[in-house]
């Protein structure tokens, strides 16, 4: 299943004593896991991030900043077979890949996951697990006040004095909502809700699709003092659906854009006093470099929407809306025992993210005193990545003449594409494959023989990377050289020139296993799994005092 050939030098071990007494210690580990997302998903330890194999050269740059981390690397099943044969380890791999792009502390997990869970290791299910099972912590502790999905019904229907903000993306938001909902992120919600509801006698209800962010959000207005009776949606869209209630869909309510400057000074004041009880650091604008320790990672976020941030911010920091970065923390900053360090241009939106990272035990920095001129980067987020590979491409205009009209097959080209499977079904090119790159091997049996390959993604950029890894393949097979090329703009630049496309899973080379379906998505998953999904988030706070290594305290 592997596209190249895994190093024959061994790789360093780390057990999982090792590495648990690296995260109780809190010095800096990233714990990764290489396989997709799906796979990841079924089970993996606490701390472990994401870093799929198949995209690693795209991400890792960004995720793990400091070349010299200690990085402990699984990507093998517990010990059973993948969905599509036997259970191959991924590791050995990306850890030759991770040293080719510069990181000097690489190291294999002994016993890959198998050997976490035979020492004793607790294994988690599902993605951005540290943030939804501090979630159900902070409920617990807090006894974070929360309504039914009936009781919320009646009070629209009765058209009572209350207002539901929306905590997720807009995105989000506008799949599926509440009714008469409006879209309020969470990091937006000490800052805009007196906007919203400015009678103090409003009750406001916060909801998600199923309990972490409406807790958050919900415990933000509770612990930022808001004088309304708040309460959270129990068990979000997720509890609205099994409760047989219809939602929105298409809603484009916003949060509103002008906040009056009564209302900015109190949420200032607010957010302050709850990120000076969570134990958030302070860094001067004019001292935020007494902060570049060679080592030590830190991460440097503006928690303002993307619109906010693509118009000016400080130089140096990625974007991460607040309320997102709370419930990603995992993907945002996958070096556990690093450095967070957030700004905005209001001093509450970076205060009140700041307070939970710092509740979750994150070292957390609020830059104070930024001047407006600070704010002088343009554009939407561009993090160091490493050059593409250079390999031949071909305009789109070549490649439809190739394909003509039976798919490639005349001329012999076996169109391959490395985009995502979501995007893959939604649109591709005719006749391309589906295909992982990851399982590029394993593809090539599926996809009938060919005297020219061809690849695309989206951009390219990933085609590239794959089109390297299909002639290391071509060479050790000891085949003759065959053409490979890379689409020339992928194939948004095939949609450009108003190209035909197909849609649905017509070629899949690979399983889509790219992605983990969460069942709190869209509103055709069954009732049976979304009961599963809640009854699994009561269970969390159980399985963290199994585990033992989150190094959670709530105020």
């Amino acid at each position: 299943m592997t596209t190249t050939a895994a190093p024959t030098a061994p790789w360093p071990e780390l057990d999982p004593a090792a590495v648990r007494q690296a995260l109780l210690a809190g010095t800096e580990i990233a714990l990764l896991d290489v396989r997709e997302e799906d796979p990841y998903a079924q089970g993996h330890p606490l701390w472990a991030a994401n870093l799929p194999l198949s995209t690693l050269e795209l991400n890792a740059w960004r995720r793990i900043p400091r070349r010299d981390t200690l990085i402990v690397l699984y990507g093998s099943q517990v010990g059973r077979d993948g969905p599509d044969g036997p259970a191959e380890d991924l590791a050995p791999l990306a850890a030759a890949r991770l040293q080719a792009l510069g990181y000097t502390r690489v190291h294999l997990l002994t016993g890959g996951l198998a050997g976490w869970r035979r020492a004793g290791g607790e294994l988690f299910i599902d993605v951005n697990v540290p943030s939804k099972a501090f979630g159900e912590l902070v409920e617990a502790e807090r006894h974070t006040p929360s309504l039914s999905a009936q009781d919320v019904q009646a009070l629209i229907d009765s058209r009572a004095d209350v207002v539901v903000v929306d905590a997720r993306r807009f995105e989000e938001y506008q799949a599926m909502s509440i009714p008469t909902g409006t879209s309020v992120p969470g990091a937006e919600l000490v800052l805009r809700v007196r906007e919203l509801a400015p009678d103090p006698a409003t009750r406001v209800i916060v909801n998600c699709a199923g309990r972490t962010r409406s807790i958050i959000g919900t415990q933000s207005l509770v612990n930022a003092g808001l004088p309304n009776p708040v309460a959270a949606l129990r068990n979000g869209t997720i509890g609205w659906l099994l409760a047989g209630q219809t939602l929105d869909h298409g809603a484009s309510r916003r949060f509103p854009a002008a906040v009056s400057a009564a209302t900015r000074a109190q949420a200032q004041a607010d957010a302050r006093a709850v990120a000076d009880r969570a134990g958030v650091r302070r860094i001067a604008w004019a001292d935020l470099a007494t902060l570049d320790d060679p080592a030590r990672t830190s991460y440097r976020y503006d928690v303002r929407t993307p619109e906010e941030y693509a118009q000016g911010h400080l130089p140096g920091f990625g974007s991460a809306p607040g309320g997102q970065l709370v419930q990603e923390t995992d993907h945002n900053a996958p070096v556990r025992g690093a450095r967070i360090v957030l700004a905005d241009d209001d001093g509450v939106r970076a205060n009140m993210t700041a307070s939970w990272l710092a509740q979750m035990g994150w070292e957390t920095h609020v830059v104070d005193g930024a001047p407006a001129a600070a704010f002088s980067e343009t554009g939407p987020w561009q993090p160091a990545q490493p050059a593409d590979p250079d390999v031949p491409t071909i305009a789109p205009g070549e490649l439809a003449t190739l394909l003509g009209n039976d798919h490639g097959a005349a001329a012999g080209v076996a169109l391959l594409d490395l985009t995502p499977s979501a995007r893959y079904v939604e649109r591709h090119i005719p006749g391309a494959w589906y295909v992982l790159r990851a399982q590029l091997a394993q593809a090539l049996v599926v996809i009938p023989p060919a005297r020219r390959y061809v690849l695309t993604c989206g951009s390219s950029q990933l085609a590239r990377w794959a089109a390297h890894d299909l002639l290391t393949l071509l060479a050790q097979r000891d085949q003759a050289p065959l053409p490979v090329h890379v689409l020339d703009g992928g194939t948004q630049a095939w949609i450009a020139q108003g190209l035909p496309l197909e849609h649905g899973e017509t070629r899949l080379a690979s399983p889509r296993i790219d992605r983990y379906r969460r069942p709190y998505e869209g509103t055709d998953a069954p009732a049976a799994a979304m009961q599963a999904y809640l009854d699994w988030e009561f269970g969390l706070v159980a399985q963290l005092g199994r585990d033992g290594t989150h190094g959670f305290q709530v105020i």
